[in-house]
């Protein structure tokens, strides 16, 4: 009973996904808001059957309103949520969750005036209310770029973009793991995610290390992706061992290539902060000013 469970497609290697990265949290209303507008599709459908062309396209276009607004915020969180999970990020290049809120009181006015016939001023308030509750509820998007302290402005833009890229192809290959079917080679993709994502961490720490670790970053993080993209093709048709071992092989590789690079970097800003500590003594002796053992 007590035996953990374990099989040919079952993984051995056993990775925590969200390693590097926060937990996404899901929220119910978000896809509460997907259904919300369904009434409104209905009610479209009555007014075609009682042959109100007008009162069809109101309602009609008030639900396509809704159902972008919700769209809209969905992406946004997802976008919030990367924007919280990096040190440096810029923000999302579309305020999506200031534009749901708009939408949604756009879409709740014109139900209010042309589906359920209420008077212009009536209208407008339900819309405000609508776009404030709206707001209230889930928020602006992050409007101000996020660096660290001491970090200029170019090389905090550089690092943002590195990993705003790298994410994506991470990502991508995951995306691409999902269509192999063996929950073991997911599991390697899991961890070489969690390796890759280390490092992402590592450099937004210190953006010096940019340089050394954009070789991982983009060549290595691509390559990884297009050989994920083909094995996928390659084993659903084929279910070829050999193969399945060979790619297994290379994502052990390269995470064990990631986790290396990362240990150099570390051991690199180690270094450097030992040479500083050391010039600060030098000085502090230098001023008459040693601290005491």
């Amino acid at each position: 009973m007590a035996q953990r469970f374990g099989g040919k497609y079952s993984p051995t290697v056993q990775t925590n996904k969200f390693r590097g990265r926060k937990t996404y949290q899901s929220n119910i209303r978000t896809k509460i808001l997907f259904l919300a507008p369904l009434p409104l599709l209905f009610a479209a459908i009555g007014e075609l059957r009682a042959g109100d062309a007008m009162g069809m396209l109101a309602e009609l276009g008030a639900f396509s309103i809704l159902i972008l607004a919700a769209w809209l915020l969905r992406d946004g969180l997802d976008a919030e949520q990367a924007y919280h999970a990096r040190k440096i990020a810029r923000p999302p290049a579309i305020p999506r969750k200031i534009f749901a809120s708009v939408l949604t009181a756009f879409g709740v006015g014109i139900a209010s005036y042309f589906g359920w016939q209420q008077s212009f001023v009536a209208s407008t308030v339900f819309a405000i209310i609508a776009g404030m509750a709206h707001t209230f509820s889930f928020g602006i998007d992050p409007l101000r770029k996020k660096g660290m302290e001491g970090v200029n402005e170019f090389d905090a833009q550089r690092v943002a973009k590195a990993v705003e890229k790298a994410e994506k192809l991470v990502a991508e290959t995951l995306a691409a793991s999902k269509r192999i079917g063996d929950r073991q080679i997911e599991g390697r993709v899991e961890a070489l995610a969690s390796a890759a994502r280390d490092m992402f961490r590592t450099v937004e720490e210190d953006p010096r290390d940019l340089t050394t670790a954009r070789k991982f970053m983009s060549i290595y993080l691509k390559g990884a992706r297009d050989a994920t993209v083909k094995f996928a093709d390659f084993f659903s048709k084929t279910k070829d061992e050999n193969a399945r071992q060979d790619y297994k092989d290379l994502l052990s590789d390269l995470e064990h290539s990631f986790d290396a690079q990362r240990e150099t970097m570390l051991l690199d800003n180690r270094t450097d902060l030992d040479v500083e500590i050391e010039v600060l003594r030098d000085r502090l002796k230098q001023e008459g000013l040693q601290a005491k053992p």
